[in-house]
Parts: C-alpha cells; sequence; structure tokens
C-alpha cells in the first residue's frame, strides 16, 4: 500500500481487555496508516509475536486477512485506513489476537494531535507490564500463570520458568525495545 501523507497524528491508548494489573501501552500513529499497518504496531508494542490469527472489529464489522476467515464476512484490513473510521478523541474499537486465547484489546483515540516536524511515527510513548506468554490460554490462563511463577513450592514452578524463561518479569515492560521494533517497521513501511 503507497504511504499517503498524514493529517494529523492519533494518540492511542491499547488496553489488554480484563487484565488485572492492567496490561497497557500509549502510542502515537500517523492517522493514514492501514488496518493491517495497526496489527503490526499492535505486535510490536504490545511483544506478541505474531503466531496467531486476528481482527479488528469496528462499529459491528469485522475487519482482518480474509485469507484467513472462513466464514467470508471479513473485510480486508489492507484497505481500510484508520482516518476512515476515527473522527474524534474517545473513538474505541477492538483487536483480538489469538482467536483461541481471545486476547482482546481495547484501542482508544485519546487525542487527535498536529504532527509535529521532524518526529518520527509510529512511537510508544509509554507502557506498563509485560506481554503475556503465547498460547498461555489468555487472560485467565496468564492469572493462573503467574500464580505458579510467584510460588517457588508449586509443584509447576519450575516447569513453567523453563517454559518463559527465567529472566520473565511480568511488571517490565522494554519501552527501548518496543520503539526499536517501531522504526524498523516505519523505515520497512517508509512512514515518516
Amino acid at each position: 500500500m503507497p504511504a499517503l501523507t498524514p493529517k494529523s497524528i492519533y494518540q492511542i491508548k491499547v488496553t489488554l481487555k480484563d487484565s488485572k494489573p492492567p496490561i497497557w501501552r500509549r502510542i502515537l500513529v500517523p492517522d493514514s496508516i492501514s488496518l493491517h499497518q495497526l496489527h503490526t504496531i499492535l505486535q510490536i508494542v504490545m511483544g506478541w509475536e505474531g503466531y496467531h490469527l486476528h481482527q479488528f472489529i469496528i462499529d459491528d464489522e469485522y475487519y482482518g486477512d480474509p485469507e484467513d476467515d472462513e466464514m467470508g464476512d471479513m473485510k480486508n484490513e489492507k484497505r481500510y485506513r484508520l482516518n476512515q473510521f476515527v473522527r474524534r478523541k474517545g473513538f474505541k474499537f477492538i483487536y483480538e489476537y489469538d482467536f483461541g486465547d481471545s486476547w482482546e484489546h481495547i484501542i482508544l483515540v485519546e487525542a487527535i494531535l498536529p504532527i509535529q516536524k521532524g518526529a518520527q511515527y509510529p512511537i510508544c510513548l509509554e507502557g506498563k507490564r509485560a506481554c503475556p506468554p503465547e498460547d498461555v490460554g489468555g487472560v485467565w490462563g496468564y492469572e493462573e500463570f503467574l500464580e505458579v511463577i510467584s510460588n517457588p513450592k508449586h509443584p509447576e514452578h519450575e516447569e513453567m520458568l523453563e517454559w518463559v524463561g527465567e529472566d520473565f518479569d511480568p511488571e517490565f515492560f522494554d519501552i527501548e525495545d518496543a520503539n526499536l521494533g517501531l522504526r524498523q517497521f516505519a523505515s520497512r513501511a517508509r512512514m515518516k
């Protein structure tokens, strides 16, 4: 998809629905990005690996990769730009990743901002907490996982630490890594 010159920047807060305490990111994205590009940006800032299917739910319509749509009612996310939907701050929609674990992300447009000359977009401004591991079982599986890894006496403690890696810290969000991924994506996508 050819790059279009953005007219404004959206400040978006992405919150993993039902995560307690909340797992979230705040990002700035050009208004002209496609939903497909937004999918890639969300994968990067949240920390997902892209192993699973996804979809956007906007005004009761479904957008995603039509090749992954067995029902035939999904609209092609590559053909729709974010600014076709967002008309005001406060606009909300859903990004669902991994239909088995059903990770629903609430996407909230917090502000519509002017483009800052010389600024690079997209960028992650802040966030809290690590992304859950892939295939952990959704929000409730993740809660159970956290209980297991925080209790050295739990019979599955060692197995879970081995699975996730001993350096996994559920409270740590690596914003530098997220922004490095976004810069690499932007250079490939020719975003300004």
